[in-house]
């Protein structure tokens, strides 16, 4: 694996690598923790693995992280689950959150941009002032430390006031997005019971307005908690009966109070895809995400004031949470409340132009449609602001790499990254001194013991294996909601290996150090013990343009043999006639292995997601493998149901 790409596709210059703030940050941590200050890279993540106490302490005081009362020790508990961090410190999330408002008050805190592609800025004393006037508002509603507030909301600057007001009064924060349906909201907010909930009127995608009343009466009707709903109307009609008015919550001078809570009092709770079953509603707290989130954006995406944050999400995926904690790092954050293609495939760098952002972070599946689309980004937009163009959800393919380096710009600093939900960060990826290898991620995050493991427990170099994290990480779940002895969370990731924490997917690290990605470990391919992901069968037939999406499945027969499908979704025009079925088969048995070419090739109406966009595989495997509908997939967290009548047909035939 380490020698298959032995030539960078990118090299950060030595101004770049001096300037980043990493490399600062090691020089200051030498000097006053014991760093090495030789090495580079590389021995500054082994130091902070080896050192784990040691290099958490140093990231809060790099980092100003201010502590109303202190900390006893770093790590009190290092067990997996159940670690405990920072045992006697209190502090506040959102008052982080907001200390620019202190220096820079009247630049924009939030550039704010709907399908018009007009950035409009929100300030920092603004925002400040916002908040100050929301959090005495939920205060008087008799919202308390750990009660929840819910957001039925898209990604608007209304969304980021409440998150930061609920967590200056230490409620906890949840959202979803207004295209997910009653049923799927409702799958995630019952579990939490919510006292507030924001709502809008509904919202504007793909050029069309869609109303979310009707939905929302149903939620307020379902919700029985519910003390108070806020009505934020984005189409501009009336608030509904019993409903409060935004503007009224927002419009006072109000210092906020910032409530001082335990380092590992809850932030907001996180939903699984819930694909078979209820969302895994999971809970991080605000000591973990503030130090968790100031690493990751600070050190890894070398965030600060100077810089513009643009990344395409809605409220219901962990990059939005993500994204809002690029106000700790003093960046200016972009809102884009929009369909990612409105009015065509370039809609997202055009958003990257007009905001002058530095760092654009997007889906792997995006770029992928923009390169087959034929879109030029470097040449029909100015992007000279943008320093790095980061990607997740997927592996970013080869040709993505190529793509972007090719299209963009020469001296791209490309990062794929891969981490989850559960942990609402990265256990790879983004690192502004290291080089860029077509294919890989750059490497393992700092205080992040990533492993590569195989079934006994043995760790792997350039093989593939299960991804395992060794030590704790601050983010990692306090606990998941309604889970009272801790079982779900500990079978969810700790049932494999005792004690250490098995994410599900299959990656290997390479002997450079660098991470691939190679899909999920639970809907691996598997052919007479050649084990492959399924991200590497789509990277190489999704380059054939008759091809628009492909989903592929192995299932074990109960005599022993393996069925392996390989659906696809044909671009308009196309027929999957004998000379594509070839091509398809060429392509696998050369690119990657004559064992993983599918037994049959069957063309579908389209791939079903999960409605943050992952295709699911595993449901449709259980759909194949016989199993009910509604015991096989939770409907509500699928993007199109109707798409999955078709493997159950396939399944009753095969039969």
């Amino acid at each position: 694996m380490s020698t298959v790409n032995p030539q960078p596709l990118w090299q950060p210059d030595p101004e770049r690598i001096a300037r980043a703030q990493v490399t600062r940050f090691q020089a200051w941590a030498a000097d006053h923790h014991g760093a090495p200050s030789d090495g580079g890279y590389p021995a500054l993540h082994r130091w902070s693995v080896d050192e784990l106490d040691t290099f958490w302490k140093a990231v809060t005081e790099w980092f100003d992280v201010r502590f109303s009362t202190p900390y006893a020790r770093v790590l009190g508990d290092r067990s997996m689950p159940g670690a405990q961090w920072f045992p006697g410190a209190t502090l506040n999330y959102a008052e982080h959150a907001l200390r620019a408002a202190t220096t820079r008050a009247d630049e924009p805190a939030l550039l704010y941009v709907d399908e018009t592609h007009e950035p409009r800025p929100v300030t920092w004393s603004e925002l400040r002032r916002q908040v100050g006037s929301l959090a005495a508002e939920l205060r008087a509603l008799g919202v308390r430390p750990g009660d929840r507030v819910s957001g039925y909301l898209p990604n608007i600057p209304q969304a980021v006031v409440a998150l930061l007001a609920t967590a200056a009064v230490g409620g906890v924060w949840t959202s979803c997005a207004p295209d997910f349906g009653a049923r799927s909201v409702l799958d995630r907010f019952q579990q939490v019971e919510p006292v507030v909930l924001f709502t809008v009127d509904g919202y504007r995608y793909g050029g069309k307005e869609h109303d979310r009343r009707d939905t929302v009466a149903e939620l307020r009707r379902e919700l029985p908690t519910l003390r108070a709903v806020v009505h934020i109307p984005l189409l501009g009609t009336e608030a509904p009966e019993g409903a409060l008015d935004w503007s009224a919550l927002t419009s006072a001078e109000v210092e906020p109070t910032f409530e001082q809570v335990p380092f590992d009092h809850p932030l907001w709770v996180l939903y699984s895809s819930g694909t078979t079953g209820l969302p895994k509603a999971i809970v991080q707290s605000q000591g973990g995400i503030l130090v968790e989130h100031l690493k990751q954006l600070g050190l890894h995406c070398d965030l600060g004031p100077e810089d513009r944050f643009f990344w395409y999400t809605s409220t219901g995926w962990m990059m939005w949470n993500f994204l809002v904690s690029g106000l700790l790092t003093g960046t200016t954050i972009v809102l884009y409340d929009g369909s990612p293609g409105y009015p065509d495939t370039g809609a997202q760098w055009r958003i990257a132009e007009r905001t002058g952002a530095t760092l654009y972070g997007t889906s792997a599946a995006y770029v992928m449609a923009c390169r087959k689309a034929g879109v030029h980004p470097g040449r029909d937009f100015d992007l000279s602001k943008v320093q790095c163009v980061a990607t997740t959800g997927s592996p970013l393919p080869p040709d993505g790499f190529r793509w972007l380096h090719d299209e963009v710009r020469d001296d791209l600093w490309i990062a794929s990254v891969s981490g989850g939900t559960d942990v609402c960060s990265c256990f790879a990826g983004a690192v502004p001194t290291l080089p860029v290898h077509i294919g890989e991620l750059q490497a393992a995050g700092l205080g992040t013991d990533l492993q590569s493991w195989d079934p006994s427990g043995k760790p792997l170099v350039d093989e593939v294996g299960e991804l395992v994290v060794t030590n704790p990480m601050p983010s990692m779940p306090i606990h998941f909601w309604n889970d009272p002895d801790g079982s779900r969370y500990h079978d969810s990731y700790f049932d494999t290996y005792p004690g250490v924490w098995r994410h599900g997917d299959w990656i290997t690290i390479t002997s450079r150090g660098s991470v691939v990605i190679h899909g999920r470990s639970d809907s691996t391919l598997n052919r007479q013990g050649v084990r492959m992901g399924s991200a590497d069968i789509y990277e190489a037939v999704e380059r054939l343009p008759e091809i628009k999406e492909s989903l592929v499945i192995g299932i074990e027969q109960p005599d022993g043999g393996y069925w392996m499908p390989l659906f696809v979704h044909l671009a308009p025009g196309t027929t999957l006639d004998d000379d594509l079925l070839g091509r398809i088969k060429q392509t696998i048995r050369e690119q990657l292995s004559p064992r993983h070419i599918p037994d049959e090739i069957i063309e579908v109406p389209g791939i079903p997601h999960t409605l943050t966009g992952k295709r699911i595989e595993v449901p449709v495997k259980r759909l194949l493998q016989g199993t009910p509908l509604e015991k096989a997939v939770n409907p509500g967290s699928i993007d199109n149901l109707d798409l999955l009548h078709f493997y159950e047909d396939l399944a009753r035939k095969r039969a």
